[in-house]
């Protein structure tokens, strides 16, 4: 199943009640998030019971392609979209090269709670980034290391999987990957 996991939710099942987790959106039993989205990030989570894809999508060796929409501080240029595109060194070593352009704001996007903070005399833009590794806060990170802070991070697809629609808390249920 797909959930469009909203900002401040615990991308895990258990929590001390102190902040939301998913059994606070998704009322189905025995299903696990294949890979994770930290606190401060919204968008797409796949949950299944089935060990085997839950493996398929969240191991590094497959490297399967994550696509984010990245609203970042500043505005880019073609040497900080470059250094994303080829890799870019972090504590933990160089990143795989990644897809990385300028979009527009993504269509139908809804409105963060709480909003994203707002300087008028700081521009701000959107990215779309596309790894196929998953370090643990990866794209704040780089974006970061090219002087472009992340305002805000939705991922949209994972693999063949996409939002395609999905408001924040909304889940449904797909075909477990077909032939990939």
């Amino acid at each position: 199943m797909l959930l469009n996991k909203p900002f401040g939710v615990l991308c895990q099942f258990s929590g001390d009640g102190s902040r939301p987790t998913l059994k606070d959106w998704v009322p189905v039993p025995d299903v696990y998030p294949a890979g994770r989205l930290d606190a401060d990030s919204e968008g797409l989570v796949v949950l299944t019971a089935d060990g085997a894809l839950q493996a398929r999508l969240s191991s590094p060796r497959h490297k399967l392609a994550k696509t984010y929409w990245v609203q970042v501080e500043g505005a880019p240029d073609a040497a900080a979209l470059a250094a994303l595109c080829r890799g870019v060194e972090l504590n933990d070593g160089v990143t795989r090269p990644a897809g990385a352009r300028m979009i527009e704001a993504p269509p139908d996007l809804w409105p963060r709670d709480p909003p994203i903070r707002v300087r008028r005399a700081i521009p701000t833009a959107w990215l779309e980034i596309v790894l196929t590794e998953g370090r643990n806060r990866q794209v704040r990170r780089m974006t970061a290391a090219v002087g472009l802070p992340t305002l805000r991070l939705i991922r949209c697809a994972l693999g063949p999987y996409a939002l395609d629609g999905l408001a924040p808390g909304q889940w449904r249920e797909v075909a477990a990957g077909g032939a990939w």
